[in-house]
């Protein structure tokens, strides 16, 4: 059996934290870094090494896994002074699990590929309790035989993993995620409304319609949050308003109309400007109430 490759996470927010807490369980040796060092400490308590630096993380890794925030984010954990490309030794590799801007992570990928490092975009789907229990949906791009290499390490994280093709297909498949995933919140949030509108049982009304042909991810997972005004992050308004306006970017390189989408993008930028960011996306309810 061959040995578990030796890793390195860097982000660890609501997200990143229980991926790597999963990598750890699952018995490949961690090493863990974050900006905030205390954010370190519940992976030190079950056995990951905490890192002072990105390229110490780097040295220490056969592969680094990266979750962060944005596109910015992400060059700078890769290329800012002392990222991990300082650190990175050729035939290793790099796992960025953020959604950032497709265009953005192929030259990242060449950058990294021109140090003999293999990138693989790989974001997620999920949500905080998907990271939780180990069953996120993994959307990879880049090489196959990093795809293949890194894939036992992925199979810690998730539980639908894909590879989608080159360099950017992940991120390009995430943002189609995020659209469809944003009119089903959007149509969960209305009908909910609806509903409470018209003096019915909000979660009789949920079970009911989750059961049928309207039944989605959104209604099941999200709806009872909104149902009982719980309006706290999974994943946070800012950065779904954040991964639309990529999504926007795409719909614009492709010349598509795409109705939803702009609806979509408008309502969480309205959320934002309003100062709703900082809740989860199911917060998005409270533009009408």
């Amino acid at each position: 059996m061959p040995e578990k490759l030796k890793v390195g996470f860097a982000g660890l927010g609501i997200m990143g934290a229980p991926m790597a807490a999963n990598v750890l369980k699952a018995g490949f040796p961690l090493a863990v870094y974050n900006r905030t060092r205390e954010k370190c400490a519940s992976l030190e308590a079950l056995g990951a090494v905490a890192c002072g630096s990105l390229a110490e993380l780097a040295g220490r890794s056969d592969a680094v896994v990266t979750m962060v925030s944005d596109t910015p984010d992400v060059e700078s954990v890769l290329f800012g002074e002392g990222g991990l490309s300082s650190g990175l030794r050729a035939g290793s590799a790099v796992i960025d699990m953020s959604t950032i801007s497709p265009r953005a992570t192929a030259a990242f990928a060449g950058r990294l590929k021109a140090q003999g490092v293999d990138m693989l975009d790989a974001p997620v789907s999920g949500g905080q309790s998907g990271a939780k229990a180990g069953t996120l949906s993994i959307m990879a791009g880049g090489d196959p035989e990093a795809f293949e290499r890194c894939h036992p390490l992925l199979q810690t994280m998730g539980r639908n993993i894909v590879y989608t093709g080159p360099s950017g297909n992940g991120q390009k498949t995430k943002l189609i995620n995020q659209v469809v995933g944003s009119l089903n919140l959007l149509a969960t949030v209305e009908g909910i409304r609806l509903a409470a509108a018209a003096g019915l049982d909000l979660e009789k009304t949920i079970a009911a319609v989750g059961g049928g042909a309207a039944g989605s991810w959104m209604l099941s997972n999200i709806g009872p949050k909104v149902a009982h005004g719980d309006f706290s992050p999974g994943f946070f308004i800012k950065l779904h308003h954040k991964d639309l306006r990529l999504a926007m970017e795409l719909v614009a390189e492709t010349g598509l109309d795409a109705p939803g989408t702009e609806l979509s993008y408008r309502l969480f930028q309205e959320a934002v400007e309003r100062g709703l960011g900082d809740l989860g996306n199911q917060g998005i309810y409270k533009l009408w109430s």
